[in-house]
């Protein structure tokens, strides 16, 4: 049996499209030209579970939840992982299990994570838009802290709280207006941005928040944007949120603990993060002279690079112009390369001797809509009937697919302890108009 990582070269007449070779994809090695996850050969799981198929490493996700444990064991710490990632039930329960908390956005991301046995005690409630029945719900199950984004939310906290008689912890997310250099649509640190509260006002609000009589105020919150590169972000929103602590501690609030929120990237192609470890590295210094707990909440680090998307090639239409390879997955499965223009590897799950000659292919499904594609411009050796795996899949692919097209969602499974476990069944076409009536 001969292993060989993804990143080695192609020992066939297969060639594989060149942006496998730089993708941190641990969970991946083609053995004996089969690509296998964690010992199991992709091909056969596409056989058993049909595609398309979401298809998840648990030992990769424990691997990047340990890495963050182990690189801020120096101080007092507690990891969240943020749910909208992938909010898969099996997933949850395998991070609550690690003693991860959860980073929440909507009450029913509450459910799930309570579901899923959860400790709500280590929940944190983010979100512009806290409906008050979650509020109160999140209150009863007794979460960590509230990270409230505007003086409104402020009040309705309050309210809430006084009603049911409890107090609310909160924390402020505060706006550092600080350039996180990523996509438009996934910078949350900005002035411009919907999020959190004007660095400007925090003072304010702060003082606000301590006089409301239903509230606890017990920590500090920012977020600056998503799939970040670089530490330098970080450092410069952590320097700003110092200078409000030392000044809230002037004026006799003192806060328990920080949440410098997630963001962290990972390498879909040729991208080249920071690790976790330099990332702690950078940061440890001034978080020890804080003497405050630390709230991390990391989702597309743990989970991006322990999933793929199975996908069979159903048609291929050559031409003169462009060479499209139909596959059986759309963007209704994948919203990412059409919504942020990601680049997501495409590998073929076995490499064959007696394969087509490369040529240059769009991976297209069939939709009817021209942005609907997975990749562009890749060069690959395909056939019909190939089944290729998307990489990068473990977050935002699931959670953000849609039912366009009359599509149903895709299945999920999980590979733990050596064995593929269906953890979401395939919908049906019948169940997408179940909660629907015609009037007669």
């Amino acid at each position: 049996m001969t292993a060989m990582p993804i990143n080695s070269p192609s020992p066939s007449a297969i060639v594989l499209d060149p942006v496998v070779h730089a993708a941190n994809l641990s969970a991946l090695q083609y053995v004996d030209g089969v690509l296998n996850m964690d010992g199991l050969a992709l091909d056969v799981l596409a056989e058993r579970f049909g595609t398309p198929c979401y298809v998840y490493s648990a030992d990769a996700m424990t691997a990047a939840y340990r890495e963050y444990t182990d690189s801020f064991a120096s101080v007092p710490h507690q990891i969240c992982y943020a749910v909208k990632a992938n909010s898969n039930l099996a997933i949850l329960h395998l991070l609550a299990q690690l003693g991860a908390g959860f980073d929440i956005v909507t009450g029913g991301e509450l459910a799930r994570v309570l579901a899923a046995g959860a400790d709500p005690s280590r929940v944190v409630f983010s979100g512009l838009g806290k409906q008050p029945a979650d509020i109160a719900r999140a209150l009863a199950a007794g979460i960590a802290c509230f990270n409230v984004e505007s003086e409104a939310e402020l009040a309705r906290i309050d309210r809430v709280a006084g009603e049911i008689g409890k107090r609310a912890p909160i924390s402020l997310r505060v706006n550092p207006d600080v350039d996180a250099k990523t996509h438009p649509y996934i910078s949350t640190g900005l002035k411009e941005n919907k999020f959190g509260i004007s660095h400007q006002d925090a003072l304010r609000v702060y003082q606000q928040a301590a006089s409301l009589p239903n509230l606890d105020v017990v920590g500090i919150d920012c977020h600056i944007g998503s799939q970040l590169l670089d530490a330098q972000p970080f450092a410069d929103a952590l320097a700003k949120v110092v200078e409000l602590i030392e000044a809230l501690v002037q004026i006799g609030i003192h806060l328990q603990h920080i949440d410098l929120g997630g963001g962290l990237g990972v390498r879909y192609i040729d991208e080249q993060p920071v690790s976790v470890a330099q990332f702690a590295e950078y940061l440890l210094p001034t978080l020890k002279r804080l003497d405050m707990k630390l709230y991390l909440e990391p989702g597309r680090s743990l989970v991006a690079n322990a999933g793929v998307l199975l996908t069979r090639v159903d048609i291929l239409k050559p031409s003169a112009h462009k060479n499209f390879a139909v596959v059986d997955a759309a963007m209704n499965d994948m919203i990412r390369p059409a919504l942020y223009q990601a680049e997501m590897g495409v590998i073929p799950t076995r490499l064959t001797d007696d394969a087509q000659p490369a040529k240059t292919w769009d991976i297209v499904g069939a939709i009817c809509e021209t942005g609907d594609f997975l990749a562009k411009n890749r060069v690959l050796s395909l056939a019909a009937d190939d089944v290729l795996a998307i990489t990068g899949a473990g977050a935002y692919g699931f959670v953000m697919a849609s039912n366009y097209n009359s599509r149903p969602r895709a299945c999920e499974v999980l590979i733990q302890d050596g064995t593929a476990h269906l953890i979401r069944a395939r919908e049906t076409v019948e169940s997408l108009w179940q909660l629907e009536h015609i009037i007669k």
